[in-house]
């Protein structure tokens, strides 16, 4: 079944998908310069163990899913899942009242 849109809920849904992204490329950038700055400061004054290894796989695999999640939940979630939710449990509100 398919979910037509106003052309407001389109732009709200746009709106927010452009927020994603925006917070995504601001994450990505921070990666970007403080990996970095974290190798340079392990390698300087403790070279013996590489710890820096850890913070930039662990944020490396959160930025992923955060990837993921801003350009193309359909991917995780199947096309419109959250919408069919939504209007599943606003059917079965009807049902119940």
């Amino acid at each position: 079944m398919k979910t037509l849109y106003t052309e407001e809920q389109k732009y709200i849904r746009a709106k927010k998908n452009v927020e994603k992204m925006k917070k995504f490329y601001a994450d990505l950038l921070a990666y970007l310069l403080v990996i970095p700055f974290l190798i340079y400061i392990n390698l300087k004054f403790s070279p013996e163990f590489q710890w820096f290894w850890f913070p930039m796989i662990g944020w490396g695999i959160g930025l992923t899913f955060h990837a993921l999640g801003a350009f193309n939940h359909n991917l995780i979630f199947g096309k419109d899942w959250e919408d069919r939710k939504i209007k599943e449990f606003m059917d079965k509100d009807k049902i119940n009242y």
